[in-house]
């Protein structure tokens, strides 16, 4: 098991899916963020960014053996979830994986090879899945040295700055065909999902 921690980020509204919640979606018996914590922990230790509770979320992370973290400005955007789960990485930590909770095709070999390019790169200070034509994705790993500005983001960009300030020291890891990038953000995309998967 990894020293590093996945950081899931799962406190958003999911606001294009109407009166739905995407992440409490079931797939194969289970909601996608329960899936999603599952796959993450095979992988490595996982702390999960949640809306406050009472909230079903929790519910679906029921004897995971998660570290659950309240967003309670959860509405600021992703930067307000990804700033409370850091609080909870170790300071050990060499680096920390950010992984978000709404992509479906990910599977815990992808985290794993993302996760072992950080000692196979080592001279790097960001490793990130792409798509299996280089287009980059997620996961995104942060090398302990830029916590400090992943701390200070604000709003919805996500890290999207901090990663383009240090794009010479970005290692790019081919994932299978779409899963760094395909999410299910709205009921069209569930659809067409589903369909594509038979289910």
């Amino acid at each position: 098991m990894t020293d590093i921690p996945i950081l899931l980020l799962a406190a958003g509204l999911s606001s294009r899916m109407g009166q739905q919640d995407k992440l409490m979606q079931i797939i194969d018996g289970e909601p996608l963020l329960r899936r999603a914590a599952r796959t993450a922990q095979r992988a490595a230790p996982v702390i999960v960014a949640l809306p406050s509770a009472p909230h079903p979320r929790h519910d679906a992370l029921e004897s995971l053996g998660v570290v659950k973290v309240e967003i309670p400005d959860a509405d600021e955007g992703m930067n307000a979830s990804l700033r409370g789960a850091l609080s909870h990485v170790s300071t050990d930590a060499p680096a920390a994986m950010v992984l978000l909770a709404d992509l479906p095709d990910i599977t815990s070999e992808d985290l794993i090879a993302v996760l072992a390019s950080v000692k196979a790169h080592p001279d790097n200070l960001i490793w990130r899945g792409s798509t299996a034509n280089g287009k980059p994705g997620h996961p995104v790993v942060f090398d302990q040295s830029l916590f400090q500005h992943l701390r200070k983001l604000t709003g919805d960009a996500g890290a999207q700055s901090v990663v383009r300030a240090h794009a010479g020291n970005v290692h790019l890891h081919a994932l299978p065909g779409q899963n760094a990038l395909l999410d299910l953000d709205t009921p069209e995309d569930w659809a067409a999902w589903r369909a594509k998967r038979g289910t």
